[in-house]
């Protein structure tokens, strides 16, 4: 089955903002369904196969109404990261759970035909083997790792026929994007790197799965176009290189020494971290099943930031709550 319309729940968001560029290339319609807490400038507004809907995702009606029509339905929404838990738990329950099982009866009964919804690799918390696969037990640290778990049996709950479903784990994601996030660790450390000339490590030993941006995207560009009976009701982790948070510093400390040559020595700093997230995962299963293997390195990521800096794409990035989700809904009061 050949699927033409795309709708994204918070496509105004870091991964939106890059996934919904590439969706548009490959020709197909796509409905952008976001509350707008970070605006919508950055997004390819006068593209003809491009609507944009302010709404919010516990608004089922608004949701059902919108997304009738459409073949596939991808959930990014969410109140993101871990760190969310600085926020009021009602907003982040409200949103992260109480409106994901309406969400996905609200698209069911408007014909949806595929439901992808992004979790996360933060389900697994802490675990002290090599290799983390889907089966792993779910330990979660915080509520937003809570909460995303608790959403994944939901989805399959409801799933038919006509209406199939299924989930990825991303890894901790990096890299550039228009609605840029300076809030996740390789996005961080580079910041520090570039415009600080020091590098702060929280904790360090943590062992931390990443993704390229782009490598996100291509995987839930695959999501859409995979064989129903390849995907249909299962879970796949989607992480490229697994590293600890020394071993990443270290990297953005060479990389960015390579791409400003003219810079002083960076300096690394360590500090204690009460994020204790520590774990590997595994991501042979969507090779398998798919075919599907990220390309990007770290490296490239970080290249890509400094380019950014460079090309004065990313501005006043340590005052600026555009970068930093909690920061900004801190500063909105978002109920």
């Amino acid at each position: 089955m050949e699927f033409k319309s795309i709708f994204i729940t918070g496509g105004a968001g870091y991964v939106g903002s890059s996934l919904v560029p590439d969706l548009l290339k490959k020709n197909y319609k796509v409905t952008v369904y976001d509350i707008m807490y970070f605006g919508d400038n950055f997004l390819p507004k006068d593209h003809p196969n491009l609507t944009i809907i302010k709404g919010d995702i516990r608004d089922s009606d608004k949701i059902k109404k919108a997304c009738e029509g459409y073949d596939v339905f991808i959930n990014l929404a969410c109140i993101s990261n871990d760190s969310s838990f600085e926020l009021d738990e009602n907003l982040s329950k409200s949103i992260n759970f109480d409106a994901f099982e309406p969400m996905i009866i609200s698209a069911k009964e408007s014909g949806i035909k595929r439901f992808i919804y992004a979790s996360t690799s933060s389900v697994y918390g802490v675990s002290k083997e090599k290799n983390v696969t889907e089966e792993h037990p779910l330990i979660p640290l915080t509520l937003y790792n809570k909460f995303k778990g608790m959403c994944e049996p939901l989805l399959f709950k409801h799933t038919s026929r006509n209406f199939s479903g299924v989930v990825f784990r991303p890894a901790t994601v990096c890299g550039y994007a228009p609605r840029q996030r300076l809030d996740l660790t390789v996005n961080i450390l580079t910041n520090f790197a570039v415009n600080k000339n020091e590098i702060k490590v929280f904790g360090g030993d943590q062992l931390r799965p990443n993704l390229h941006i782009k490598d996100y995207c291509e995987a839930v560009e695959l999501l859409i176009t995979a064989e129903k009976n390849k995907i249909e009701n299962q879970i796949f982790n989607v992480g490229y290189q697994n590293m600890s948070i020394n071993e990443i510093a270290k990297l953005v400390k060479e990389v960015v020494e390579k791409e400003y040559p003219d810079k002083e020595k960076i300096k690394i700093t360590k500090t204690s971290s009460t994020d204790n997230r520590s774990y590997h995962i595994n991501s042979e299963k969507i090779k398998k099943s798919l075919g599907f293997e990220p390309k990007r390195s770290i490296s490239m990521a970080i290249k890509d930031l400094c380019e950014a800096f460079k090309e004065g794409k990313i501005t006043d990035s340590f005052e600026n709550d555009f970068y930093f989700n909690v920061n900004r809904l801190k500063r909105l009061n978002a109920k």
